[in-house]
C-alpha cells in the first residue's frame, strides 16, 4: 500500500505541475486544464492496461519489471521540463490551431511520466489479492490507498510544492520519489541490479540538470509565471514590459507615467477621463498588471484609486520594476468580483481589463457580474471593460453587448478608427452607463498618435443581433466563443 499511496501522490502532483508549466506557453484556461486532465487520463489508462500484463507474472518477476517502470517514470519526469522547453517553440509555430497545439504540447511533454505512473496499480493490487486471505478487503484497502495518495498529491502540489519550491523543483523532487519507489520495488523482488542503479543515479542527474535550466520566469506566483522584459535599458529612460504567463499584461515608462504603451490602455484612460462626472473621480480597478493606469490616474491627481489584484507577487513587481507607488491607491489582494460583493463602496468608474486571448475569466463578464457592478456605482458613474475578438466573426463582442444590455441603458463601443484587415483581431473598449461620452473620437499617443471612435448605433444594434446568447454565472462558454479559430 506504501508504493501504491506514493506513487498515486507523485503522479497526481505531475497533473497539477502540468497546468502550471504549460501557463508560459499557451495560458491558462478551461482548454489548458482539460489537455492537462485528458493527457494524463490517456497516459493513467495506457499503463493501467500495461501493467495488467505485468500481473499476471510471477511476482518477483512482475515486481523487478515494476521497479524498471518507475525509473521511467523517474526519468521521464526529470526530462519533462527540458522536453518542454524543447519543444515547445517548433510545435507552437506548427500547429496553428491554439486547442490542438496545447493538447500536442501536452501530450509532448507529460504523456509519458503519467504512463509509467500508471503500470503499479494493478501489479501491486495482484499482489495484495494473492497475498491476503481476504483479497477484497486487500484490493479496497489498495483501492483506497491510491485515492488518498491522489488527494495528499493534489493538496500538496497546489498548496505546498508549487508555492514553495516551484514547479521544476517540484518535478525534481517527484523524480526522487519514483527512484525511491523503484529501489524498493527491486528489493521486494530480491536484488537491485547494478543497471537499475545507474538509471537512479541518471534519473537524479536529468533533474539536476533540469534544476540548472534557465526557467522562463523571472518568478513563479500562486497564480502566474511573472516576467519583465526589458524594453528600453536607457538609465534615464527605462521602459519594462509586463508578461504574466505567456500574455503581456502592461507597459510602463519610468519617465513617462501618462503614456499608454496600447489600443486598450489608451482608450481605457481616455474615456474614465471623458466620461467621469467629476476631474477628481473615484476609480476601481479589476485587476493591477503592471499598474499603469493606476499610476497615469494618481500622477494626474483624480479621486481615490482603488485597485483588486488577486496576486501579491504582481503588485510587489509593479512597484519594484514599474514604478507603481503603493501608498497611491488602495491595493485589494483579492478576486475583483469578491472585492466588489464584501464591500459597499461606490465608484464612479469601474474599469475592467480581463479580455487576454482565449484565457478570460468567465465570472468576469456575467449578467451577475454586471449586474454587481452597476450596483457599485455612482448615478453618474461608468463602466469601462475591454474586449478581444476577431473582425469577420464578433461573436464575443455580442454576446458581452447582449449581456450588458440587460444591466445597463447606454452602450458604446470603441476601437481604432481604421478599416481593419479581413479576419483581423480587433481590440474594443465598452463602455457602459446611463450616459454617452463627450465626444464620438479622440486622439492619443500610443507612442504613436492614434485615433480611436465608437462605432455606430446602428453596427452596433447588428452586432447584438446577430445571437440571442446571454453570458450568465450558470453558462458563459466564452472560452468556446474565443478559443476555435486558429491564430
Amino acid at each position: 500500500m506504501l508504493v501504491q499511496t506514493v506513487v498515486s501522490a507523485a503522479s497526481l502532483v505531475v497533473e497539477i505541475v502540468a497546468g502550471r508549466m504549460l501557463a508560459p506557453y499557451v495560458g491558462m484556461s478551461l482548454y489548458t486544464w482539460t489537455a492537462v486532465i485528458a493527457v494524463v487520463l490517456a497516459g493513467f489508462s495506457a499503463g493501467h492496461w500495461w501493467g495488467g500484463l505485468l500481473a499476471s507474472k510471477p511476482q518477483a518477476q512482475a515486481l523487478r519489471q515494476t521497479g524498471w517502470v518507475l525509473l521511467g517514470a523517474a526519468l521521464t519526469t526529470a526530462l519533462a521540463v527540458s522536453v518542454l522547453h524543447g519543444i515547445a517553440g517548433p510545435l507552437l509555430a506548427a500547429v496553428a490551431h491554439p486547442l490542438w497545439a496545447i493538447v500536442a504540447l501536452c501530450t509532448g511533454a507529460f504523456f509519458l511520466p503519467s504512463l509509467f505512473a500508471g503500470v503499479p496499480a494493478p501489479v501491486l493490487a495482484q499482489i495484495g489479492a494473492q497475498t491476503s486471505v481476504q483479497s477484497g478487503r486487500a484490493l479496497g484497502a489498495l483501492f483506497a490507498a491510491g485515492a488518498l495518495g491522489a488527494i495528499l498529491g493534489t493538496l500538496l502540489a497546489g498548496f505546498v510544492f508549487i508555492s514553495y519550491l516551484g514547479s521544476t523543483l517540484t518535478l525534481a523532487l517527484v523524480a526522487a520519489v519514483y527512484v525511491a519507489m523503484a529501489v524498493l520495488c527491486f528489493s521486494l523482488a530480491g536484488r537491485l541490479p547494478r543497471t537499475a542503479l545507474a538509471a537512479s543515479l541518471l534519473s537524479l542527474v536529468l533533474a539536476g540538470y533540469a534544476l540548472a535550466a534557465p526557467s522562463p520566469c523571472d518568478r513563479e506566483s500562486d497564480h502566474f509565471c511573472i516576467r519583465t522584459i526589458v524594453l528600453s535599458d536607457d538609465p534615464e529612460a527605462p521602459v519594462h514590459m509586463m508578461v504574466l504567463d505567456h500574455l503581456v499584461h502592461g507597459t510602463s515608462a519610468r519617465a513617462s507615467p501618462l503614456l499608454m504603451f496600447t489600443d486598450h490602455a489608451a482608450m481605457l484612460d481616455s474615456l474614465a477621463r471623458l466620461r467621469a462626472p467629476r476631474p477628481d473621480f473615484s476609480s476601481f480597478f479589476i485587476g493591477g498588471g503592471s499598474y499603469s493606469l493606476p499610476r497615469a490616474m494618481a500622477t494626474r491627481g483624480t479621486g481615490p484609486i482603488t485597485v483588486a489584484e488577486i496576486d501579491p507577487a504582481v503588485t510587489e513587481l509593479a512597484v519594484q520594476r514599474f514604478w507603481f507607488d503603493p501608498t497611491s491607491a488602495t491595493v485589494l489582494h483579492e478576486d475583483a468580483r469578491s472585492a466588489l460583493a464584501r464591500r459597499a463602496a461606490r465608484y464612479d468608474m469601474i474599469i475592467g481589463d480581463a479580455f487576454a486571448d482565449i484565457a478570460v475569466p468567465q465570472h468576469l463578464i456575467t449578467q451577475e457580474f454586471f449586474q454587481l457592478v452597476r450596483s457599485r456605482l455612482t448615478p453618474q458613474g461608468s463602466f469601462l471593460m475591454n474586449v478581444i475578438d476577431h473582425e469577420d466573426r464578433l461573436q464575443t463582442l455580442g454576446a458581452v453587448l447582449r449581456t450588458l444590455a440587460t444591466v445597463f441603458e447606454e452602450l458604446e463601443v470603441w476601437t481604432e478608427a481604421r478599416q481593419p484587415d479581413a479576419g483581423a483581431r480587433m481590440v474594443f473598449v465598452i463602455a457602459a452607463g446611463q450616459s454617452r461620452t463627450r465626444s464620438d473620437s479622440f486622439t492619443t499617443g500610443t507612442p504613436d498618435p492614434t485615433r480611436f471612435a465608437a462605432l455606430s448605433d446602428r453596427m452596433v444594434a447588428q452586432i447584438m443581433r446577430a445571437d440571442s446568447l446571454i453570458l450568465t454565472d450558470d453558462f458563459a462558454p466564452i472560452d468556446r466563443l474565443m478559443g476555435l479559430r486558429a491564430q
